[in-house]
């Protein structure tokens, strides 16, 4: 048996302008990879992800299948190079890291995947066209504490709420701008040491989601989804995906408009005693909050190097 991972997948805010060159450059299959991406929804990701602006990476339909990407290609790599000795036992991902974990865990072939994440992108981004909700992430301040101070609000007839359990000192709020803004004081008041703005396009994981939800599944039930062969932990409730489609179905739809319980995850990770979970995609969020979640899981970002010496 080979080393025994677990493998973590980002989510949107990991993408920058080069991210993956290093295994385009190496290997003719992901080149291969970018090509079928690229036919599948219309879009010279190549282009975008090595050549674009910021601004155009960014953007939420783009940046979604973009990282899908990325991540997939990483993958790849460590199952081409590296298949024999290494061991998956599970995998997650943080909200679009989702699809790449269901990915990884033969859910839907590579090619289905791109168009799954092109299609969320481009709902997300559209369903609040006059830009009125937001987000924002509360840095310092007790999850429950949070969720107490947004529930205050909402009862006085604006809108917010935790949407990201990221870890034990970072939580993000998601809502109407009002709402956040409002929120953002009394959640100093309260201690917070800090609260930021993020640089999104709508109220991602609120109920403001819940009408590009109910769309988002009607166009996953054009598609052939397969029992996971290795447990998914699952945003909605921190549990292993189930294997009927139809249940699948339901928390697909639920994932677009509900919390995501990243420290749950992180807990069941630890209890499974990974000798490595590895964060396979751009950037290493990921690993940071999963040192502040869980400091003795042994955590490391996909590269080249680290793959040689797995």
């Amino acid at each position: 048996m080979g080393k025994k991972l677990v493998l973590v997948f980002p989510g949107q805010g990991s993408q920058s302008i080069g991210m993956g060159k290093d295994v385009y450059d190496n290997f003719g299959y992901v080149r291969e990879m970018f090509r079928v991406a690229s036919d599948a929804i219309g879009i010279d990701l190549r282009k975008l992800i090595f050549e674009g602006t910021d601004e155009d990476l960014k953007t939420t339909s783009n940046a979604q299948p973009s990282i899908f990407l990325i991540s997939s290609c990483m993958l790849e790599v460590m199952r081409r190079e590296k298949g024999d000795s290494i061991d998956i036992m599970a995998v997650a991902g943080h909200s679009l890291g989702e699809y790449s974990a269901l990915y990884c865990a033969g859910v839907f072939p590579f090619e289905d995947g791109v168009k799954i994440v092109r299609k969320r992108g481009e709902l997300m981004a559209n369903v609040d066209p006059e830009g009125r909700g937001g987000m924002a992430a509360v840095i310092g301040l007790d999850a429950q504490r949070i969720k107490e101070i947004c529930d205050e609000i909402t009862r006085e007839g604006k809108y917010v709420e935790p949407v990201n359990y990221n870890s034990p000192d970072q939580t993000v709020i998601s809502g109407y701008k009002d709402a956040i803004k409002e929120a953002s004081e009394r959640l100093k008041s309260a201690g917070a040491k800090r609260v930021i703005e993020l640089a999104v396009s709508g109220a991602f994981h609120s109920k403001l989601m819940e009408s590009a939800a109910k769309e988002f599944r009607k166009f996953l039930e054009n598609f052939s989804l397969n029992s996971p062969k290795i447990p998914v932990f699952s945003n909605y409730n921190s549990k292993p995906f189930p294997s009927s489609k139809e249940d699948m179905l339901d928390i697909m739809e639920k994932q677009m408009y509900s919390p995501v319980l990243w420290t749950s995850i992180v807990n069941e990770i630890a209890k499974l005693n990974p000798e490595l979970v590895i964060e396979v995609g751009p950037g290493q969020v990921l690993k940071g909050l999963i040192k502040k979640t869980y400091p003795e899981l042994p955590v490391e970002t996909f590269s080249l190097d680290l793959i040689k010496n797995l």
